[in-house]
């Protein structure tokens, strides 16, 4: 596949992001703008839950997403709080829940407690997608991975995330292999969200890679796989345009 090629496919895949703290509404319409232009569309935009009702309002019946993120980034609010911003969120009209696992409070041995959130914003969110956002890039080990990655599932997730973004150790070529080995045992479609710190096209090949060697070379869809990502959209958007591969500025 021509860089071209592999650069046009991982748009597609894309979740547009802007979680910055200086995040505003100017900057969120010129992200919708982006999300939609040549040669979009991405799959999604992803972004705080206070810009939902304007992207709703911007992007209307457009083939782009959108999706917020709760419980972000700490992953230590309350079960209500959580339950009471996503219920705030899709009624601003979100199409996807991105939710921070308690992953703190998983690692430290409250298993009942993290899949008792997942289940509630699962519920709480029935027919709208959800991602459950792992983090990682915090764990211990990879039997750490592979064993919240199978809570998330067993909970209800429609997708597994690797990372928020805002720690210093974002997705890893090899928490995302134990991810998707995962995702290949389950008895039903999961999807896989690799996010953070993925700023070349080389960082996208190598994650698509992965999906083919384990899933299949037809299976990286919009429907189950995204790139959570931010200044790579440029990136992409430079290859696609015969230029050359350089590398996303900026955080994610």
């Amino acid at each position: 596949m021509s860089n071209a090629s592999l650069a046009a496919r991982a748009l597609a895949l894309l979740d547009l992001t802007e979680l910055s703290d200086t995040a505003d509404a100017a900057g969120l319409a010129a992200l919708c703008a982006k999300a939609v232009s040549t040669p979009g569309p991405v799959a999604a935009i992803c972004i705080w839950p206070r810009f939902v009702a304007q992207a709703r309002a911007i992007l209307g019946n457009s083939p782009v997403r959108i999706a917020t993120v709760v419980n972000f980034p700490q992953g230590e609010a309350t079960g209500a709080e959580v339950l009471a911003e996503t219920q705030a969120a899709l009624a601003d009209g979100a199409d996807e829940i991105d939710l921070v696992l308690p992953w703190r409070a998983y690692l430290a041995g409250d298993e009942a407690g993290a899949e008792a959130m997942v289940r509630a914003v699962r519920q709480a969110c029935e027919g709208k997608a959800l991602k459950v956002i792992l983090e990682t890039g915090e764990y211990p080990d990879l039997d750490a991975v592979r064993g919240a990655s199978e809570l998330a599932i067993a909970a209800g997730a429609d997708f597994i995330k690797t990372s928020t973004g805002k720690t210093a150790r974002s997705a890893s070529p090899e928490a995302v292999r134990t991810m998707l080995e995962v995702i290949a045992k389950a008895d039903r479609p999961v999807g896989l969200k690799p996010s953070g710190g993925i700023r070349t096209l080389a960082d996208a090949a190598a994650y698509l890679g992965l999906a083919d060697a384990i899933k299949g070379p037809g299976w990286a869809r919009p429907e189950t796989f995204r790139f959570g990502a931010s200044g790579l959209h440029q990136v992409l958007a430079d290859v696609i345009a015969g230029g050359a591969a350089g590398q996303a500025s900026g955080p994610y």
